[in-house]
């Protein structure tokens, strides 16, 4: 069983940048397809960017695509979500998820593909 802690997440400016980090214990990231994801207030749990256990494919959600960019440090069992050119829009609570068990080159999008959630960080942008 992998654990999942994300951190990075704060209060920034439109135009700003942020990028969050999901750190993995228990189990090496290296055997984990990870996902990132969030949820606005009022709103459905949207689907933001994700990697496969390679690290050679990835996908991102519509709305951040060409803004976001995901990443993996296997040496630090680590996964990074860049976020460029931040808007109120993208207020939400981020979460990360793993799935064991992946194929190595598929990036996942349903959340119902994963098994293991973080906790979540609240990234906040003022206009």
């Amino acid at each position: 069983q992998v654990q999942l802690v994300e951190s990075g997440g704060g209060l920034v400016q439109a135009g700003d940048s942020l990028r969050l980090s999901c750190a993995a214990s228990g189990r090496t990231f290296s055997n984990y397809a990870v996902g990132w994801f969030r949820q606005a207030p009022g709103k459905e749990r949207e689907f933001v960017a994700s990697i496969s256990r390679s690290g050679k494919s990835t996908k991102y959600g519509d709305s951040v695509r060409g803004r976001f960019t995901i990443s993996g440090d296997n040496a630090k069992n680590t996964v990074y979500l860049q976020m460029n050119s931040l808007t109120p829009v993208d207020t939400a609570v981020y979460y990360c998820a793993a799935r064991a068990h992946p194929f190595s080159y598929v990036a996942y999008e349903a959340s119902s593909a994963y098994n293991y959630w973080g906790q979540g960080t609240q990234v906040t942008v003022s206009s």
